[in-house]
């Protein structure tokens, strides 16, 4: 794709598109409406920390809800007071920014926002980020330039992302990996945390962690909907891998 003066006014208006919290100051309530996923807890204290000047690379396979965790992250920032205007979220695979830089994406983005000074404190979100070539080398570059940003990118072929983040972001990238829907989180989801108390069990020479129940019935039940509803097929289908060589699901 020869890039003009059209396919940049078309990628600003895209732009324009993926970020309605520019004008809107809130994320869609398709993504809003959803139950953040219980390892947000765990992931959004990570994107906020700016002591140590890394990127977030957010892996998983497909359908595990990483661009809807990402979504969410943008919510609790927007929630505790960062600009909307300084959130910036990135689908690589979209056609029209096909082999386009990320760093180009970036300063067009801050473009459409009016925004030039590089001392902001921006977050700066890109989906899918394996569908760019050399992404890796891309995104290094922009965490040794831009000081004050936080990048944070996801991918879902994930032994390759693995491969390239440590061979090329040593240093520079903090991975973290998003599995399928525990059995765990789809109790919490459907409102019913309160069925499971966490116990500590006598193993061997010392204790482990573990759970119980004040109903079994109802928490049987739950098991029962968790698998109709196919969660367990996806773990046991990451778990069954044996060469890890290709994780994506179809």
């Amino acid at each position: 794709m020869i890039y003009n003066e059209l396919i940049e006014k078309q990628v600003l208006g895209r732009l324009r598109v993926d970020n309605p919290w520019w004008t809107e100051n809130e994320v869609p309530s398709f993504y809003a409406d959803m139950q953040p996923r219980l390892y947000l807890d765990i992931f959004y204290p990570l994107v906020v920390d700016t002591a140590v000047r890394r990127a977030m690379i957010l892996m998983g396979p497909r359908r595990v809800g990483k661009t809807v965790m990402l979504f969410h992250t943008i919510q609790r920032l927007i929630a505790d007071g960062v600009s909307p205007q300084n959130i910036i979220y990135i689908s690589v695979e979209t056609p029209i920014y096909n082999k386009i830089m990320l760093e180009q994406l970036f300063n067009l983005a801050k473009q459409v926002l009016g925004k030039s000074d590089n001392k902001e404190r921006f977050y700066v979100f890109f989906d899918e980020i394996q569908y760019l070539r050399d992404w890796e080398l891309n995104l290094k570059s922009l965490v040794d330039t831009y000081h004050n940003v936080k990048f944070i990118a996801s991918g879902s072929a994930a032994a390759e992302l693995k491969k390239r983040s440590d061979e090329s972001g040593a240093g520079r990238f903090t991975d973290f990996s998003l599995p399928p829907l525990t059995f765990y989180e789809y109790v919490h989801m459907k409102g019913y945390g309160q069925l499971m108390h966490p116990i500590e069990i006598e193993w061997k020479e010392g204790n482990i962690q573990g759970n119980t129940t004040i109903d079994i019935t109802k928490l049987n039940q739950l098991f029962i909907d968790y698998i109709n509803n196919h969660q367990w097929l996806v773990a046991l289908r990451i778990v069954h891998r044996a060469d890890g060589a290709n994780d994506e699901l179809g």
